[in-house]
């Protein structure tokens, strides 16, 4: 009897498993999926795929993408199976730690790499007791520059980065992504609501790209009343204004 939980972002939509030990859905995954640009891409790269969100939810928007997805986390590769045979998505796993990069893919072959990394330094105070998902939350197994340096590899020439992070890191990130020859590009922020400050930052950048920043208008989450925004039901594709899950971050 299987122990987990099991969740469809809308009725008759992606569905996906659920199992302690292994991080939860959660909303940053989603807003990362919708904030990806999927013009002229075919190939895509999942650094650090956790359950298998992002490449189900990318699917659900153009199914013709073929992509691959790496983990590290023996527990998340199994679940993500599950989820990925669930829902009908022909994706590639591959069971390998980014930091290997060179061993695990190919050089210049994607259009769009993603990721949603972890988001804290090590002893932070912001990680969890349990190892699987601290290595979720903090950089103890994967570092911003080791997701950077692993999208920069893996992207042909103009080819996309997108990755969701936390905006008071955001000056290391966009150093980081300088440094290895990406360029950022498209910048926005995530916000609870309006005139607070942002939560979250979804960014994008192009390998070799020219130096220029769009800074897109934030996302709110919730609306003057507290529920959710319109663009997040339109996004959950949703009437109600139902919880939309708690930021959280994804490489394992």
């Amino acid at each position: 009897m299987y122990m987990g939980s099991f969740d469809e972002l809308w009725p008759g939509g992606p569905g996906f498993f659920q199992e302690e030990g292994v991080f939860k859905l959660g909303s940053d995954s989603v807003l990362l999926s919708h904030f990806a640009n999927l013009k002229r891409v075919q190939t895509v790269c999942d650094l650090g795929s956790g359950a298998g969100i992002i490449p189900v939810l990318l699917l659900e928007r153009q199914k013709e993408l073929k992509i691959d997805a790496v983990e590290i986390s023996e527990a998340a590769v199994k679940l993500a199976k599950k989820n990925f045979e669930h829902n009908g998505a022909g994706v590639r796993l591959i069971h390998g730690d980014i930091r290997r990069h060179r061993e695990l893919l190919a050089a210049g072959f994607y259009d769009l790499v993603i990721s949603n990394p972890p988001y804290f330094p090590i002893n932070s105070g912001k990680s969890s007791e349990i190892e699987s998902i601290a290595r979720a939350r903090d950089e103890r197994a994967c570092s911003v520059e080791d997701v950077v340096k692993a999208a920069a590899y893996a992207l042909r020439w103009g080819g996309r980065f997108a990755l969701v992070y936390r905006p008071e890191r955001l000056a290391r990130l966009f150093y980081t992504m300088t440094e290895h020859g990406i360029e950022p590009k498209r910048l926005r922020m995530v916000q609870n609501k309006a005139g607070s400050a942002p939560s979250l930052v979804l960014v994008e950048g192009r390998r070799g790209g020219n130096p220029g920043l769009i800074i897109e208008p934030p996302l709110i989450l919730l609306d003057d009343k507290g529920g959710e925004s319109p663009e997040v039901r339109r996004i959950y594709r949703r009437k109600s204004g139902q919880g939309a899950g708690e930021p959280a971050g994804g490489c394992q």
